[in-house]
């Protein structure tokens, strides 16, 4: 009876425990992409003002929760696991987060492999700083800079500040901005940041004009700015080397449906575009950081003897070996075969013994055929694949190499002729010399 009761008991326990948010979880092997996704907010009302960026979220199945960032009850996990996919910081102004969420927290979820995007602005508190400089983007110390440009600002009905600047220094490259150019510049207001030299994973994506740079509005100049130029980087991106993705803007407006709505014209061209490319932008941005492109899979990885099906469990010096593997990208849907050039494998003991380039059907399958080096030991097949933009694969399968055995080598070799010759002169001269001095008188 007793028994009974604590059974009762723990249904009632369990069943209370809301276990929903858990179960949703799409992030898998599988399926890549991040599907239920945090929004911090500094203001209800920024749900509104931008929700033309978080309809198109929406819209590719992204299933968001929205809180207010000061809200005493937030948490990205619970009993071990992490609720959120993703993470979306609207709250630039946030001094302190509320519930168990702090900077550790923040980069404790990067750590373990999931994305974040940091919106901040000229009023960006030292919370939002710090996470973005552990990110390798460092904004300007001073507290009131913005990003000036007198050149390439966007024309109004009043001059103003400057400081709407017009930009359309792109990085170059397809998987993170998406195969079809975007034509119209991209306005942007708001702070300008620096990426720290020692960190080799952080990229601009969005730069300042030559003529900008980044001091108070309000004030006049009266030593050089510390940031100006190509430098400063109005929009970067952070690809970790567990795949974790962070998109890190200087301009929390650059999201808002004002910008993604509006005409823009540089100051000085007389082409005017109906709409600005900050739609297209931040869209094809949002899709790679959320990995619904540039992320691989290698799967089937494979090796035998030339002319045989089976993978054996020890090769032997000399051996003549093929090595195939199957690469995939996800395209946000589905798993389509990736297809490029510069795929190297390693046979490799300390150092890589063989380098190949691997060959591909462009269906996904990849393979190569060599020689196994005459040096016995254990080896590795081994990737280390990493390109702009793409998660980067790094695959190693282990295989011992053996050398002949006594019964394996040739009984004669070719090239040893001369010496077989020579030696069996020796022992004929021998003979001959032994008969002509014991029967000679």
């Amino acid at each position: 009876m007793r028994n009974l009761k604590l059974f009762q008991l723990s249904l009632i326990f369990f069943s209370s425990i809301p276990l929903l948010p858990i179960l949703t979880l799409a992030f898998s092997a599988e399926n890549p992409t991040d599907r239920r996704i945090l929004v911090l907010l500094d203001d209800v009302s920024l749900k509104s003002s931008h929700s033309i960026f978080f309809s198109s979220l929406q819209s590719r199945g992204f299933d968001l929760d929205f809180k207010l960032a000061d809200d005493p009850k937030l948490t990205l996990q619970r009993y071990g696991q992490y609720l959120y996919d993703g993470l979306i910081l609207f709250a630039p102004t946030t001094e302190r987060f509320g519930g168990s969420l702090d900077l550790a927290a923040v980069l404790s979820f990067v750590d373990s492999g999931h994305d974040v995007i940091v919106a901040a602005d000229s009023n960006a508190s030292d919370l939002i700083r710090n996470i973005a400089a552990e990110c390798g983007a460092d904004f300007d110390e001073d507290p009131s800079a913005v990003v000036i440009d007198h050149t390439s600002y966007a024309v109004s009905d009043t001059e103003g500040d400057h400081t709407l600047i017009v930009s359309d220094e792109l990085i170059q490259s397809d998987v993170i901005l998406g195969k079809e150019k975007i034509e119209a510049p991209i306005l942007f207001k708001g702070i300008g940041h620096s990426l720290n030299p020692e960190n080799n994973l952080v990229l601009k994506v969005l730069s300042a004009s030559s003529t900008a740079y980044s001091a108070n509005p309000n004030s006049k100049l009266s030593t050089p700015p510390s940031l100006s130029g190509s430098a400063i980087s109005l929009v970067s991106v952070l690809q970790a080397r567990n795949n974790a993705r962070v998109l890190i803007s200087g301009s929390l407006e650059l999201f808002s449906n004002r910008l993604l709505r509006a005409g823009v014209q540089r100051a000085g061209h007389s082409k005017k575009f109906d709409k600005s490319g900050n739609e297209r932008f931040v869209v094809e941005v949002s899709k790679w950081v959320f990995h619904e492109r540039g992320h691989l899979k290698a799967v089937n990885v494979r090796h035998h003897k030339v002319g045989e099906s089976d993978e054996p469990a020890i090769y032997r010096i000399n051996d003549d070996l093929e090595y195939f593997v199957e690469i995939y990208e996800w395209s946000g849907t589905q798993w389509e075969p990736y297809v490029a050039n510069d795929v190297q494998v390693q046979f490799y003991m300390m150092s890589p013994y063989v380098l190949k380039t691997l060959s591909t059907n462009e269906k996904g399958l990849y393979h190569t055929s060599f020689k196994v080096p005459d040096v016995y030991g254990v080896f590795q097949f081994k990737i280390e694949y990493q390109r702009l933009g793409y998660t980067s694969l790094s695959l190693s399968k282990q295989i011992p190499v053996r050398p002949f055995r006594h019964n394996e080598y040739e009984r004669f070799i070719t090239t040893a002729f001369p010496y077989y010759g020579a030696s069996f002169s020796t022992m004929l001269g021998f003979f001959i010399f032994s008969i002509v001095y014991l029967y000679s008188k």
